[in-house]
């Protein structure tokens, strides 16, 4: 059973050992972006709450569900806004 996961692992480290400083550098940059993806969208969309889903987002990365309940509320932001206005 740890075997897949160990060779896996092996892998993933030698596949990075292999990288030069560009590639590490785009790979770091492209994980903070995925990872910080839900307060980027609360930045456009949700500018509210956006303090709230950027510290709620830090530790999210650990949670695939909760990492997409942020960038869920992160989007809906404006629908909210938008159906608060509407109403007379």
């Amino acid at each position: 059973m740890f075997t897949d996961f160990d060779q896996t692992l092996a892998a993933f480290t030698e596949a990075f050992r292999q990288m030069n400083w560009v590639q590490v550098l785009m790979f770091t940059l492209f994980f903070l972006v995925v990872w910080f993806l839900p307060a980027i969208v609360a930045l456009f969309c949700n500018r509210r709450h956006l303090g709230k889903i950027f510290i709620a987002n830090i530790p999210a990365i650990a949670s695939w569900v909760v990492w997409f309940g942020l960038l869920a509320w992160a989007a809906t932001g404006r629908l909210t806004q938008k159906k608060i206005a509407e109403e007379p």
